[in-house]
C-alpha cells in the first residue's frame, strides 16, 4: 500500500505539480480512503520519502551489530545502505531529486531527513570515541564528512539521470573520508610542548644548509591562524 500511494502521488506531482496536488487527489488516484493514506504517511511531504524510515531503521540495526575495530569504516558502510536504497529504483530516485529541487518545502524536509542520518552516525561514533572533549567533536565532524561525501557522489549520479554505476562516485568520496579520519587521533604537533627551548622571539628556530629545519614553538591554545602566520614568516625569511 505504501508503494501504491507513493506511485499515485508521484504521478499526480508530475502531472499537476506538488503544490496543486492534495491528499484527496492522491487517495482518489490510488483507490483508497484518506484513513489509509494517514496510516502510512503523516503528511503529503512524507509520501515523497516513503523509504527513509525503513532505511534509517536498517542503518541503526547495522551499526548496532558491527564490531569496534573500524568505527570510521562502519559509518561509511552504513551510508552505503542509503545509496542502495536510491539505486534500487533509479527512475523514482531521479524523479524525487528533480521534485525536491523545484519545491523549497521538500528541500527543507529532505535536509531534516539527512540530519537524522547524520545524528545516527554521530551517535554510533560517540559510543566509540566517548562523549567528552574531542570524542564528541570527532564524532560530529566525521559523521558530517561521511554524509557530505555520500551526498556528493549520490547527487552526481542523480544529476546524470541515474546513468552508470552510482557506487563508483560514492566509494571514491568515502575513501577520501577514510583516508583522513582513519589516522590515529592525537594533538597537533604545533601545539605539543616543545623539546627545544632555543626559539627566538618569533617562536621559530631555523637550522642552516640544504636540510634546513624549522621548529615552531607555541603555547597551548595559540590560535591556528597565528601558528600558520609565524611559520609562513619563518619560511619567507629562510
Amino acid at each position: 500500500m505504501r508503494e501504491v500511494l507513493a506511485q499515485a502521488a508521484f504521478q499526480l506531482f508530475l502531472e499537476r505539480g506538488f503544490e496543486r496536488t492534495t491528499v484527496d487527489d492522491i487517495v482518489a488516484r490510488a483507490g483508497v480512503g484518506r484513513r489509509s493514506f494517514f496510516r502510512y504517511f503523516p503528511s503529503k511531504e512524507d509520501v515523497v520519502f516513503p523509504d527513509h524510515e525503513r532505511c534509517l531503521a536498517e542503518m541503526t540495526e547495522f551499526l548496532a551489530a558491527v564490531d569496534d575495530s573500524d568505527p570510521v569504516g562502519a559509518v561509511c558502510d552504513a551510508a552505503r545502505i542509503v545509496l542502495r536504497m536510491y539505486a534500487a529504483d533509479p527512475e523514482f530516485s531521479v524523479q524525487r531529486y528533480r521534485l525536491t529541487r523545484e519545491v523549497p518545502g521538500l528541500r527543507t524536509y529532505e535536509l531534516s531527513v539527512v540530519r537524522r542520518y547524520e545524528q545516527t552516525l554521530a551517535g554510533h561514533l560517540r559510543g566509540r570515541f566517548g562523549a567528552d572533549g574531542d570524542g564528541e567533536l570527532r564524532a560530529e565532524v566525521i559523521a558530517a564528512s561521511v554524509v557530505a561525501a555520500h551526498n556528493n557522489g549520490l547527487r552526481l549520479w542523480l544529476r546524470s539521470g541515474g546513468a552508470g554505476d552510482p557506487e563508483a562516485a560514492v566509494d571514491h568520496a568515502l575513501d577520501l573520508v577514510r583516508g583522513v579520519w582513519e589516522q590515529p587521533a592525537g594533538p597537533s604537533p604545533a601545539l605539543e610542548k616543545p623539546a627545544l627551548s632555543a626559539a627566538g622571539p618569533s617562536g621559530v628556530t631555523a637550522g642552516s644548509g640544504d636540510n634546513e629545519v624549522i621548529v615552531m614553538v607555541a603555547s597551548k591554545g595559540t590560535p591556528m591562524w597565528r601558528v600558520v602566520q609565524q611559520i609562513e614568516a619563518a619560511v619567507g625569511e629562510s
